[in-house]
């Protein structure tokens, strides 16, 4: 078992890996794109016809990227001021409870996300000519990764996580 789960998440993780960067690159890009797209503007007279269709898909991927980054690193909105007021037993059943729905999420967006990137590819953007659904492909990978770090958080798995791959605490 325990091969078995140290090749899944090594698997996850390489891929994670590759997210992280990616998103770095994501935000210089969208920093350049949006950048040029004002001085194009400002000094040329002239908008640059795709940068805002471009700078808008890859924000919607950040957003979801981050999301997975954000349940990785928990990093979720939480008012812990009630509930450090509870005793310790409803605190462990209330944090499977929040693993649970933060894991139902996941799925959700995994299975809503495929559903909208399928519905949308058939159409195309207007400026760049891309399939529409493009604009949401990382919807169901944020979900997938959603869903992997809640189990993995919800089942005290962290040990098979292989911290050299992802970059350790970045």
């Amino acid at each position: 078992m325990k091969k078995v789960l140290n090749a899944i998440t090594l698997f996850f993780d390489f891929i994670y890996r590759i997210l992280l960067e990616y998103s770095k690159i994501v935000l210089l890009v969208i920093v350049l794109i949006v950048s040029a797209q004002v001085i194009a503007r400002k000094f040329i007279g002239q908008s640059i016809r795709w940068s805002e269709e471009v700078a808008l898909l890859l924000m919607v991927w950040m957003a979801f990227i981050s999301m997975a980054i954000g349940v990785e690193k928990k990093l979720h909105i939480a008012i812990s001021m009630f509930f450090n007021m509870f005793p310790k037993k409803l605190q462990k059943i209330l944090e499977k409870i929040n693993y649970i729905i933060i894991f139902l999420f996941g799925i959700v967006l995994m299975y809503y996300g495929t559903q909208l990137v399928l519905s949308t590819m058939n159409s195309t953007l207007p400026a760049t000519k891309w399939p529409a659904g493009m604009l949401y492909l990382m919807m169901p990978v944020g979900g997938l990764f959603i869903s992997y770090f809640t189990l993995l958080d919800f089942f005290k798995l962290d040990q098979f996580r292989h911290k050299n791959i992802e970059g350790g605490n970045e």
